[in-house]
C-alpha cells in the first residue's frame, strides 16, 4: 500500500514537471515547433495526473501537481530566464510545501474508513 502511494506522489510529480515543460517551451521554441511541443507535454501531464489519482485522492494528487508545477516554472523563471524572484515568492513557495506535506501526512483515508 505504501508503495503505490509512492507511485502515485511520482505521477503527481511527473505531472507537474510535465506542466512546467508546457509553459517553457512556449517560452524557448518559435512557432509551429512550441505549439506542439505545449500540446506534447499538455498531454504527458493529463496522463501522469490521471496516474495519480489511481494511488492517491484527488486532493493529494491536485495539490502536489499544482506545487510542483509552481515550484519548476518559478525556478525556471529565475535559472533559465533570469527573472527576480522576490523574497515573498519563496516565502510562499515554503508555504506551499508545507501544505503539501501537511496534506499528504493528513488522514484522509482513515476518515473515509471511519464513515
Amino acid at each position: 500500500m505504501e508503495s503505490e502511494k509512492k507511485k502515485g506522489y511520482a505521477w503527481a510529480v511527473s505531472a507537474g514537471l510535465n506542466a512546467a515543460l508546457a509553459a517553457i517551451s512556449a517560452k524557448f521554441f518559435s512557432s509551429q515547433l512550441k505549439y506542439g511541443l505545449v500540446v506534447f507535454f499538455n498531454v504527458v501531464m493529463w496522463g501522469c495526473y490521471v496516474n495519480s489519482m489511481k494511488s492517491l485522492s484527488s486532493l493529494q494528487a491536485t495539490v502536489t501537481n499544482f506545487a510542483t508545477n509552481f515550484l519548476s516554472s518559478g525556478l525556471s523563471g529565475l535559472f533559465l530566464f533570469e527573472e527576480a524572484l522576490p523574497v515573498k515568492w519563496f516565502a510562499g513557495a515554503a508555504l506551499i510545501v508545507i501544505g503539501v506535506v501537511v496534506l499528504s501526512k493528513s488522514s484522509i483515508e482513515k476518515k473515509t474508513h471511519s464513515s
